[in-house]
């Protein structure tokens, strides 16, 4: 299993490689850096790109081309920054993923649409490729972008271009984006442990503020701007990993704060989640069922909450623009709600990872 060296990336591959293990297959989770942390003792893992940084490769990539630079960080560039990014992850990735498979033989590749070297790989050794989705875009459009960059490592290796895959896993509930391929439903793995007081309501409504894993620009999210209005708010506040600066800073008496926890662990006890707009906070809450604000920014983060907000299920904002009015219409506003709890119950009506191990031995 490949991915990008990134936390959100992996851990969404995580429980449908856990199946495949507890099935009797052997499992081989190929990433680096921060991706690797996502995985837990169990699961076999390799650092296929030792000393990998991120934030370098994304300020020299941008750097090169300042208008789809622009573009990215209004979100509004689409797959072209994805593909300029991920192109160039893939490129450094590319080299150790198919000396990886010369050496470990498999006999299927699955990948995410952001780690295509995977895809390569398998093509390398004539083995099926699966591609599974971990995003709310349609990962065809972004095996495609990310490909269009990966012409060199296709030629270091003797291919033109490469197959389509043997199958595809789509994780997004129809009702919010059609995804191509088999569905599944999402999971993921989370790290930190759930304090006691999460796993029960609270006297107040709570309202969970999380931020990105991704260290750049905005990556504080939405928790400074909630800190800014909470006490107008008749609702319990809690942060996850606020950074440094915000923690020490004298919070309202409604307003508490957390490192890492499991924050699908803790939305069941919660009656909405704030958060940077990610995919994985996205599918998160819609799993549990609960409203979310998904913050209007960079990367993929206005189309996720654009998504949101399109299908009823929360609203989408940008961090300037949270007020009090706001934050108190996401924990009363029964619309939100129930939208919410109607995509809850089509995810939860989709197959599980294990469900999936048979149609994937299939292609061997």
């Amino acid at each position: 299993m490949v991915s990008a060296p990134l936390i959100g990336h992996v851990a969404p591959l995580l429980p449908l490689a856990a199946a495949l293990r507890d099935a009797g297959h052997e499992v081989l989770v190929a990433t680096a850096a921060d991706g690797l942390r996502a995985v837990r003792p169990g699961l076999a893992s390799r650092d296929v790109a030792p000393g990998f940084d991120f934030g370098r490769i994304a300020r020299r990539v941008l750097l090169r081309h300042p208008l789809i630079a622009r573009a990215e960080l209004a979100g509004t560039a689409g797959t072209r920054g994805a593909g300029l990014l991920f192109g160039a992850v893939n490129d450094q990735l590319a080299d150790a993923v198919v000396a990886l498979a010369g050496q470990w033989r498999p006999d299927l590749v699955i990948h995410e649409p952001f780690a295509v070297a995977g895809a390569l790989a398998a093509a390398t050794l004539d083995v099926p490729a699966v591609r599974q989705e971990n995003a709310l875009f349609d990962g065809r459009e972004l095996a495609r972008a990310t490909l269009a960059r990966l012409g060199p490592a296709l030629r270091r290796h003797g291919l033109a271009e490469l197959p389509p895959p043997a199958a595809a896993i789509a994780v997004a509930p129809p009702s919010v984006l059609r995804q191509h391929g088999w569905p599944m439903r999402y999971a993921t793995e989370a790290g930190g442990e759930l304090p006691d007081w999460l796993r029960e309501p609270g006297e107040r409504p709570r309202v969970l503020v999380s931020r990105s894993t991704l260290a750049g620009p905005g990556s504080a999210g939405p928790l400074p701007a909630v800190v800014a209005v909470a006490d107008r708010v008749d609702a319990e506040f809690v942060l996850v990993r606020p950074d440094a600066r915000l923690a020490r800073r004298r919070l309202p008496g409604n307003v508490r704060t957390v490192d890492w926890i499991p924050i699908p662990a803790a939305l069941p006890a919660s009656a909405a989640l704030v958060h940077h707009g990610g995919a994985g906070s996205v599918l998160s809450a819609l799993i549990a069922g609960v409203p979310q604000l998904a913050t209007v920014g960079a990367g993929d983060r206005r189309h996720n909450a654009e998504l949101v907000a399109a299908r009823g299920a929360g609203i989408a904002a940008r961090a300037r623009d949270i007020t009090a009015d706001t934050l108190a219409r996401l924990v009363t506003d029964s619309g939100l709600r129930d939208a919410a709890r109607q995509v809850g119950a089509e995810i939860a009506a989709m197959p599980g990872s294990d469900e999936l191990v048979r149609r994937l031995e299939s292609l061997r």
